[in-house]
């Protein structure tokens, strides 16, 4: 929990309306990286929807595989 309190406080929100559980150290990464390049608040918080929406979208099509292999 520690972790997560550490968490700059747009993070925690951004983390808080996530559809995947993030670890905070993932998070973590993905905003500093992020913030070093320069990146405003807003557009670091753009860069963590991005990560979960391709790690949803490959979830989705790893399912379907999975799917159609049943079939």
């Amino acid at each position: 929990m520690a972790a997560y309190d550490g968490l700059p406080a747009p993070v925690r929100q951004w983390v808080a309306q996530a559809a995947l559980p993030w670890s905070p150290a993932s998070v973590r990464r993905i905003w500093s990286k992020s913030r070093s390049k320069g990146l405003s608040d807003a557009e670091a918080l753009s860069t963590l929807a991005e990560a979960e929406a391709r790690t949803l979208a490959r979830d989705r099509q790893s399912t379907i595989f999975q799917l159609n292999s049943l079939t």
